[in-house]
């Protein structure tokens, strides 16, 4: 069986995307369907239209909703933003599925230690906060249907990052090292299963001393064949 993992992507981002699928590759113990969610693409097929909203800080930043009709409402994928850096088999977060929720998560409980992230963009805090940035979707949950590419393009930011349409015990959690927020967590002595550089990483110039900048940047080299 392949693993299906759809990874945002965003024409700032695309080192960031590019050392992202590296990393999974690098890793895993499978086969991996790698599907990027490129907005202007997914515009042109009709599945999205949603003008881009002023606080959007990404371009896959409600593509991701689309991901249970992508995969025809039918067995399980995996959205996650293109800003990681897997440093163990993704096929351990695949073993963590229960068919008994909608969605798995994270479920960080934080508030931003920073102002602003990536290119010098406004943070902002709200509930749920990055619940959304790493998904393994039961896309055969029947709740799941609700998500449609006229929600993805209609509904308002709150109702899908928080995921209004579920209730709370249909909403698995992951353990925290499958979305390890770098800037946000003390550095662990060991490297999390995911380096997630929440608040921007190497690719930007202002972000050259993040934690785990160097492994990224390693990534980065290999990926390019230096």
């Amino acid at each position: 069986m392949d693993l299906k993992v759809f990874v945002g992507w965003d024409s700032r981002e695309k080192d960031a995307y590019d050392v992202c699928v590296h990393s999974l590759k690098k890793h895993s113990s499978m086969e991996l369907e790698i599907v990027p969610l490129i907005k202007a693409d997914l515009i042109k097929e009709g599945l999205y239209g949603r003008k881009q909203p002023e606080q959007a800080a990404t371009e896959f930043a409600y593509t991701r909703f689309l991901v249970p009709h992508l995969c025809g409402y039918k067995g399980w994928g995996l959205f996650i933003d293109c800003d990681f850096l897997f440093t163990q088999d993704v096929r351990k977060l695949f073993d963590c599925r229960a068919k008994n929720y909608a969605v798995m998560c994270v479920q960080h409980d934080y508030v931003p230690k920073s102002q602003t992230k990536m290119d010098g963009q406004k943070q902002v805090s709200y509930p749920r906060k990055n619940w959304s940035s790493c998904v393994l979707w039961n896309c055969s949950h029947p709740k799941n249907n609700t998500v449609t590419p006229y929600q993805a393009s209609n509904a308002t930011g709150a109702f899908l990052h928080r995921f209004q349409w579920l209730q709370d015990n249909e909403i698995g959690s992951l353990p925290l090292e499958w979305n390890w927020l770098e800037g946000e967590y003390e550095k662990p002595n060991t490297p999390p299963a995911v380096i997630h550089y929440t608040n921007g990483g190497p690719w930007f110039k202002e972000c050259q001393d993040v934690d785990y900048a160097e492994e990224w940047k390693e990534c980065l080299r290999e990926c390019r064949g230096a």
